[in-house]
């Protein structure tokens, strides 16, 4: 395992070490601005990226599938029936990626019917499932998890440099929180709308009563949504951007553009827009982020998996 530093190397730690300190000075403020800015354009481009790639499934149909759910999840007003359906979605990405034949898999969509069922009728926390796997878990955990398969791969000690990092950052931000002080008061107000019921849930997963949207957990949300966006982007050697067609390139840019100002003129119907595609593409992720992990584990025990998605 090399410690050689590459540029990319460098750029990486740079940008780390960049939204680490905005989180400090701008915590509230860098949340949405991240989110309305930096979030369309990796949507937009990741969703482009992962239908070059068959969405990691069998057939590209069953995207249409978890596109209707997304879609049909953003009027589900109950949380717990929000969390069963991602959970369900979930699940059956898990399957889909396997690529068994049609009869293993539907016994095994079976079987994970029944687990659900099972789950349903024992209580299981749903709510947990609804409101953190598509925000704090999908933009820290799964990031953590490309970040390690890519360290890995590359035998670079360097990147576990990176990684280590990482994880400085979130236990710093954890034990010396940034200021609750605002710039624009009303970023916070927006702010505790849309993203603070990710704060008692995480209280709850932690055993940590009352955890409220205030400066530890608005830093926290800060710096793992905003580096979460940077780190896809300087995957150049991964997104490959000259091999986009022109066309897609411009429609991803025009969208992009086009749903950041549609924030700045109605934020109410921009953050609902984008709530819709940051779902979308969380869903539509599934199928990978089952790969990645299932990859992990192989490493881990000894088996050095095929896959080289991300």
């Amino acid at each position: 395992m090399g410690l050689a530093i590459r540029q990319g190397d460098l750029v990486h730690l740079a940008l780390l070490l960049g939204a680490l300190a905005m989180s400090y000075v701008l915590p509230f403020e860098l949340l949405l601005i991240s989110y309305i800015v930096l979030g369309p354009a990796h949507y937009y481009t990741e969703i482009s990226w992962l239908h070059d790639r068959k969405y990691f499934m069998p057939h590209r149909g069953l995207a249409v599938v978890l596109a209707l759910v997304a879609l049909g999840g953003m009027f589900i007003a109950d949380p717990w029936w929000s969390g069963v359906l991602v959970w369900s979605c979930l699940i059956g990405a898990a399957i889909a990626a396997l690529g068994l034949p049609a009869r293993v898999s539907a016994l095994l969509a079976i079987l994970a019917g029944a687990l659900t069922l099972i789950m349903t009728l024992g209580g299981a926390p749903f709510v947990l499932i609804a409101v953190l796997l598509p925000t704090f878990i999908h933009v820290s955990i799964f990031t953590l998890v490309f970040m390690t398969l890519g360290a890995i791969r590359a035998r670079s000690g360097v990147q576990f440099v990176i990684i280590s990092a990482y994880l400085a950052a979130i236990l710093a931000i954890l034990i010396v929180p940034p200021s609750v002080r605002t710039v624009i008061p009303e970023f916070a107000k927006l702010g505790d709308y849309y993203f603070g019921p990710i704060a008692p849930q995480l209280g709850s997963l932690f055993g940590v009563p009352d955890l409220q949207f205030a400066g530890r957990i608005t830093g926290l949300l800060s710096f793992v949504y905003t580096y979460h966006y940077l780190n896809w982007f300087i995957k150049a050697d991964v997104i490959r951007w000259s091999h986009m067609p022109r066309r897609r390139v411009v429609a991803v840019a025009i969208l992009s553009v086009a749903s950041t100002a549609f924030c700045f003129y109605n934020y109410a119907l921009g953050i609902t827009v984008l709530l819709l595609v940051s779902l979308l593409h969380v869903l539509l992720e599934f199928p990978l982020n089952t790969i990645a992990i299932r990859e992990l584990f192989g490493f881990a025990f000894g088996r050095r998996g095929a896959v080289r998605a991300a």
